[in-house]
């Protein structure tokens, strides 16, 4: 099982280069991409935004190759569009929503029945896909996930400024993201039955108009054998994705070592990692008790120990663990920059530092 393949969706904001704004030219840098091999540039909710997403791989280095080459091909076709690529979780100026004379009937739909929700959506962050042989496998791997997903939130959160702002949150898409009906971390599961019939009956509320809008952080895909986990901010570094996408790789084919946990402490402990990022506090999902969330991290390392030295790629995991000790997540990072627009050049020139 230790063989595992991933793949992950990058989401991106686009912007101004002067005005450092999100710019709505998605459309057209999706129409000028161009993805060799399996690489696929899709649309997202916004025309301020675009995604890119890997194929299949089998390897660190297969995945981590295809990341970087996906980031250069959307840096490449941003450029020649005349906006910019930005990898954070919200946009630092201004506000991706809502779109320009939108004429997308699923745009309008989710408008009409979520109303204000989808105003300032512009929310970026890292999918990651893990294969697996059925529903049922990927219910268990949700299972085994939950306790662990303040932490890989925590680790990948990027996206403290807003509207000019520094929000007191490391990720401050994971609060917008939340106010979403179906989100956050998931129920455990009983098993295929149990999921489809609860899915069902959140779309007989029309709090989610199909199962596309099941925003869990952690869920089965409906198109492709694999469990889909989608708790992180896009991370600055195309280095950070892949080290997340390994985490979460190991997690998925390690047997769980910790019990349930509340459903309500779960919350509480997502609530910090939002707000402390990997540089503060961490909430215990068990008991509640605060540590330091780099411990926290430290912990998850040690949990999937076998599956990533099996894998070749235990030292990897523990050099970048070390490099987040002294640089700090991407939060920590952004923060050190006077003024939201010397920020956002900052950002541009990251999400093209490793392509």
């Amino acid at each position: 099982m230790n063989h595992y393949t991933v793949g992950v969706e990058q989401e991106f904001l686009l912007v101004d280069p002067d005005t450092r704004r999100p710019v709505a030219l998605a459309p057209r840098v999706h129409e000028i991409s161009r993805a060799p091999g399996d690489l696929d540039v899709q649309g997202e909710l916004t025309p301020f935004q675009i995604e890119v997403a890997t194929g299949v791989t089998s390897s660190f280095a297969e995945l981590d190759e295809q990341v970087r080459r996906g980031r250069r091909v959307l840096v490449d076709a941003a450029d020649e569009a005349g906006c910019r690529l930005v990898a954070t979780g919200m946009p630092p100026i201004g506000e991706a929503g809502p779109p320009p004379g939108s004429d997308d009937p699923r745009y309008h739909q989710i408008e009409y029945s979520h109303r204000r929700l989808v105003i300032g959506q512009g929310a970026c962050g890292l999918h990651v896909h893990v294969g697996v042989p059925d529903k049922a496998e990927a219910l268990r791997a949700s299972n085994k996930l939950r306790v662990w997903l303040p932490t890989l939130l925590a680790l990948s959160a990027n996206s403290p400024v807003y509207g000019g702002e520094d929000t007191g949150y490391a990720s401050w898409r994971s609060m917008v993201w939340s106010r979403w009906p179906v989100s956050g971390p998931p129920p455990v599961w009983d098993g295929p039955e149990q999921y489809d019939s609860t899915v069902d009956a959140l779309i007989a509320t029309q709090a989610l108009l199909d199962k596309a809008m099941v925003y869990w952080d952690v869920r089965p895909s409906e198109d492709h054998p694999t469990v889909e986990v989608r708790v992180a901010d896009i991370p600055q570094l195309a280095t950070e994705v892949a080290v997340l996408a390994e985490l979460i790789g190991a997690l998925v084919v390690t047997e769980p070592s910790e019990g349930r946990v509340d459903d309500s402490v779960l919350r509480a402990a997502y609530w910090r990692a939002s707000r402390d990022g990997v540089d503060g506090l961490a909430a215990d999902p068990h008991t509640g008790k605060l540590s330091p969330a780099f411990d926290r991290a430290v912990s998850l390392v040690e949990h999937v120990e076998v599956a990533l030295r099996d894998r070749g790629t235990l030292s990897t995991v523990e050099q970048h663990l070390d490099w987040l000790r002294h640089n700090g997540c991407g939060a920590a990072r952004q923060r050190r920059f006077p003024d939201p627009e010397s920020l956002v050049d900052m950002l541009i020139a990251r999400t093209r530092e490793e392509t």
